[in-house]
């Protein structure tokens, strides 16, 4: 969504238009739904936080400053929903079947039942490898490789310092590589 359209869209929703924060929602459904997977491990628990969240950020929302992009605000409500989630139901982190939703990327080039089968098991090793690592190694890795925030649009997510980021982004890919030469992946 473009900058723009989505200042527009949450000055409406404040304003009183709720129809206008569909639109948001939409946008951020998918990289939401990849973050809360990636902290709570299995669909369903990610699913919930993810609608609390919205919820969350709706209800907020007179409180958002709109001269800022809404995606830092909303995954940082996200990550505290995630968390909250999980010291409440004590939910652990265990793989689950890669729902479709976690799939919103484009794909680049043409699909052929091979490449279908080698991204799925691709992207099932690569959750196992999550699956391996620490909490805080997942989330940063998530918002990095998977939503491909800038490294000030992490910082204010997760709370840290900039400078910060770049060191807990090496020991999380360092995490990530180990977990999957346990595995066995061989990778480039």
């Amino acid at each position: 969504m473009q900058p723009e359209v989505e200042r527009e869209l949450i000055r409406k929703c404040k304003a009183g238009g709720p129809r206008f924060y569909e639109p948001i929602v939409r946008a951020y459904e998918g990289p939401g739904m990849r973050l809360a997977m990636g902290m709570m491990g299995n669909v369903e628990d990610a699913h919930d936080a993810l609608q609390e969240a919205f919820v969350k950020a709706w209800q907020s929302l007179d409180r958002f400053d709109g001269g800022r992009p809404f995606g830092p605000w909303f995954f940082q409500i996200l990550r505290n929903q995630c968390r909250d989630l999980l010291r409440s139901r004590q939910a652990r982190f265990k793989l689950e079947t890669v729902d479709e939703r976690l799939e919103a990327r484009p794909a680049g080039l043409a699909s052929s039942p091979e490449r279908d089968r080698e991204k799925r098991a691709a992207t099932e090793m690569l959750w196992k490898g999550l699956e391996r690592i620490g909490a805080e190694h997942r989330e940063i890795l998530v918002l990095k490789e998977l939503e491909g925030l800038r490294y000030s649009e992490i910082a204010e997510v997760l709370g840290i310092p900039d400078g910060t980021v770049a060191s807990r982004l090496y020991h999380a890919r360092r995490a990530l590589r180990d977990a999957l030469d346990e595995l066995g992946v061989s990778y480039a």
